[in-house]
């Protein structure tokens, strides 16, 4: 099995974070008060809470993938920004596209971030599609599977000359053969992720 060797360094006493995941707010309980400033990502890692108090942290919203992936947590920990880092470097980089996929891994599929891989990421049987109407992501979606799964089918489909023989979209992928996640990411951008069941 290929080993990756990950960039997260111990640098100066603290990890270094390969990619830029955005701001974070935080709570000192020591304190017992929101801390006056966003912290970057290589902040929350290296937060010493024995020597600066005990204290928790949440997305401040500027990364579109880090918030979604955190979307249902009050809180987030270093080693847990230390672990999607890790993924993301064994992706590659930090496109929507595989933060969307890492989301659907540990969101939808309960896979524990701190177990989860690259390899169990690629291998995720789901279909992304992106843009700014989920009319039409569905729309395209649905006529994209039904030729992919169902080449004969839409063969036929596509062929017949009767021009009252339509084809439902959402029929199609509100059907228990798909999984269907609607998600509204920054500056209108949507995306669909389509899971065959």
């Amino acid at each position: 099995m290929e080993t990756i060797e990950t960039t997260s360094t111990h640098e100066k006493g603290g990890y270094a974070l390969q990619f830029d995941l955005g701001t974070f707010e935080g709570f000192n309980f020591r304190e017992s008060s929101a801390i006056d400033r966003v912290m970057t990502g290589d902040e929350v890692v290296n937060w010493d809470h024995d020597a600066n108090g005990e204290a928790e942290f949440w997305p401040a919203g500027d990364n579109a993938g880090v918030s979604l992936l955190f979307k249902d947590r009050s809180a987030v920990t270093g080693s847990e920004l230390l672990d999607l880092d890790k993924v993301l470097q064994e992706l590659g980089d930090d496109s929507t596209f595989n933060f969307l996929r890492i989301h659907h891994a540990v969101n939808t599929l309960g896979t524990y971030l701190n177990q989860l891989t690259g390899e169990q990421v690629e291998d995720q049987n789901i279909h992304l599609f992106e843009g700014t109407s989920f009319y039409d992501l569905r729309r395209g979606a649905a006529y994209e599977l039904f030729e992919l799964y169902f080449p004969e089918a839409y063969a036929m489909w596509e062929a017949t000359p009767c021009d009252g023989l339509i084809f439902d979209t959402d029929v199609f992928l509100d059907s228990p053969s798909w999984s269907v996640e609607e998600i509204e990411l920054n500056d209108g951008q949507k995306a669909l992720i389509v899971g065959a069941q």
